[in-house]
């Protein structure tokens, strides 16, 4: 099963690539995941992109897209994984079709997660204050000017993804504002009938 899940900051698109790696045994490939590994190990990609990421803004492309594509010849992508915050514009995810074209790799869906903006900053709020409680350390991108900065790039930049994944016929929309075990029901559901085809 070879995944995107779309949606903005705060929809819950980790939380559920978390269920789909346990149903399917496919890693969860998350490019902010793989960048603050990058920064917290002073590579050399970490050290340029820690500046950009802590202003809420996205890394180059480039770099993004080579990291994803290292990524995806690695040996445990063979039976599939899902990508979580990759692609995120237009020419990313033509680079990454272009990409998995010649890897002879199709993608199974794109899952949008819908949800309403306004809440997602009460969810941003509701993590920060959860991980403190548990004596956790908060992301440096988790305060709501950065968020806001974030929302805000994921409307002008990502949302016309939606449009080119439709045009595709691979975007599938799931109700995100529901409770997360029925958002994994019906994505559960929705990839049932791809597996089917």
């Amino acid at each position: 099963m070879r995944l995107i899940m779309l949606g903005p900051p705060g929809a819950g698109k980790g939380t559920q690539a978390q269920r789909l790696v346990e149903r399917y045994s496919i890693p969860q490939l998350s490019t902010g995941e793989m960048l603050r590994a990058a920064v917290a190990n002073g590579t050399g990609i970490g050290r340029g992109a820690k500046a950009i990421m802590d202003r809420g803004e996205f890394v180059p492309d480039d770099v993004v897209s080579h990291m994803v594509s290292d990524r995806i010849d690695q040996e445990d992508c063979r039976r599939g994984f899902i990508l979580d915050g990759f692609p995120r514009t237009v020419a990313q995810a033509e680079a990454l079709t272009a990409m998995l074209d010649q890897k002879g790799v199709k993608l199974d869906a794109v899952i949008e997660l819908k949800v309403n903006p306004a809440t997602l900053i009460e969810r941003m709020e509701k993590r920060v204050a959860d991980t403190l409680a548990a004596g956790g350390t908060v992301r440096s991108d988790d305060n709501p000017d950065t968020f806001a900065t974030r929302l805000d790039e994921y409307r002008q930049k990502t949302a016309p993804l939606l449009n080119y994944y439709r045009r595709r016929g691979e975007l599938v929309e799931v109700d995100g504002m529901q409770g997360m075990d029925i958002v994994a029901r019906d994505i559960a559901s929705v990839l049932a009938k791809v597996d089917s085809n």
